[in-house]
């Protein structure tokens, strides 16, 4: 008799959708967009953190695409979470399980869990000593992860075509 346990995991796919680690077109041109969009409101921030600030007779001043670019980049966190969430079922999972590109997969997932927690830490944790810290570990690698993605498409579509060939 199965348990509640065995009723709650998915089935066995077929062999050829278990082979699958495709993304739907919607779906990959949805992550590339929110990946762009991160990167260039990271960059805007950035530009305007370190090479638009003006000093007045009162001190530095803020440049206002320094507020905005932080809270767009900030928003754009909820539809990120969700199409990396959505990627763990199907495309990670089948992915892992059939060995395929798994080194540039985990690079993937500790550079995404990096940003992560230097986010949060930015946001609940950091205090104004410690905050230049922080942002430059999430910036740094926030600027890679875009070179990161193209890496992992690449590197899939190849291993692919090796597999078709």
């Amino acid at each position: 008799m199965r348990t509640q346990k065995h009723r709650l995991r998915h089935p066995p796919l077929p062999g050829a959708a278990r082979l699958q680690f495709k993304l739907e077109k919607w779906h990959r041109l949805s992550i590339y967009a929110i990946t762009v969009a991160l990167f260039f409101s990271g960059l805007a921030w950035i530009i305007a953190r370190y090479a638009l600030r003006v000093a007045s007779e009162f001190g530095e001043t803020i440049h206002p695409l320094e507020h905005w670019s932080m809270q767009f980049h900030g928003a754009l966190i909820v539809p990120a979470a969700l199409l990396i969430g959505s990627l763990l079922l199907q495309h990670m999972r089948r992915a892992h399980q059939a060995g395929r590109n798994r080194n540039s997969g985990w690079s993937m997932i500790v550079s995404l869990a990096w940003l992560a927690l230097t986010g949060y830490c930015l946001y609940y944790v950091a205090s104004e000593t410690a905050r230049p810290w922080w942002s430059a570990a999430h910036w740094i690698v926030g600027c890679a992860l875009p070179a990161l993605l193209y890496l992992h498409v690449y590197l899939g579509r190849l291993a692919a075509r090796q597999v078709r060939a």
